[in-house]
């Protein structure tokens, strides 16, 4: 039996006459299946000791959320293809940069909260007369449609006794409680989270935390004494102290770091 190809014949450069090829190919030398002949260049190389000169200061994706002890940047990736929970143990001031922040990532925020005058003036000012942060009562949040172009973050502020919500984290929607202190509720919420954040808190309150979370005895008791702006972030395997430093717009709406409200 014979097969047939359905395929053109191959060509040989020898086939094609000077008379029958076109100018371009004539004044080109164009090689059969790989283009006209480039300009030719000296190839750019580099000695082995001279590659760390190209690395570039690129680090994780997400919000910036203040800097490390060195003055390095902490960065928190909110908006993630998977359920994540975050609980604050601290202030109303800190929580709002964060809504900002999120805000400016370009998720949507979605606040649960009992004291809606103390957002009002936050949501009016986000997004440029867009509304990017909207509010709800406590209970009442609607879902969200959360997807990968448009991401969520629900921050709950429901005071020391939160109830269970509505609308929970999953794919591209992450949810941060806000506890101005240590609850009966907290011990459960801080064994949930995917990552917790601690202000200053009393003595008694750092030594609870301090045995939920597994900490040292130095960043236990450092707790009791952080500076106003200043977190302690405990993920599932990194610790990390850092100062939330607001921009001259932030400040100017939500005035200087607090811990108390």
């Amino acid at each position: 039996m014979t097969t047939s190809s359905v395929l053109p014949s191959a060509v040989s450069p020898s086939a094609v006459s000077p008379a029958a090829a076109s100018p371009e190919v004539r004044r080109g030398r164009a090689r059969l299946g790989f283009g006209l002949l480039g300009p030719r260049r000296d190839r750019h190389a580099l000695a082995a000791d001279q590659v760390e000169a190209l690395a570039l200061p690129v680090g994780d994706d997400g919000m910036v959320i203040g800097v490390d002890a060195s003055g390095r940047p902490s960065v928190l990736g909110i908006n993630r293809p998977t359920a994540y929970d975050v609980t604050l143990i601290g202030g109303l001031w800190t929580a709002q940069v964060l809504a900002l922040r999120a805000a400016a990532t370009g998720a949507r925020v979605t606040v649960e909260t009992g004291r809606a005058p103390a957002w009002t003036a936050l949501a009016q000012a986000a997004g440029g007369g867009q509304q990017c942060i909207a509010l709800h009562d406590v209970g009442r949040v609607p879902p969200q449609g959360a997807s990968a172009g448009s991401p969520v973050v629900v921050i709950r502020d429901c005071g020391m006794r939160p109830p269970r919500g509505r609308v929970v984290s999953g794919p591209w929607q992450s949810v941060l409680t806000l506890l101005p202190y240590l609850s009966p509720v907290a011990p459960r919420l801080l064994e949930k989270s995917d990552l917790v954040g601690v202000q200053r808190v009393s003595p008694d309150e750092a030594a609870q935390i301090g045995r939920i979370m597994h900490l040292p005895q130095a960043e236990t008791e450092a707790l009791s004494t952080l500076a106003d702006g200043v977190t302690l972030w405990c993920g599932a395997r990194d610790r990390q102290f850092v100062m939330t430093q607001a921009t001259d717009a932030e400040t100017g709406l939500l005035g200087s770091a607090r811990r108390m409200d």
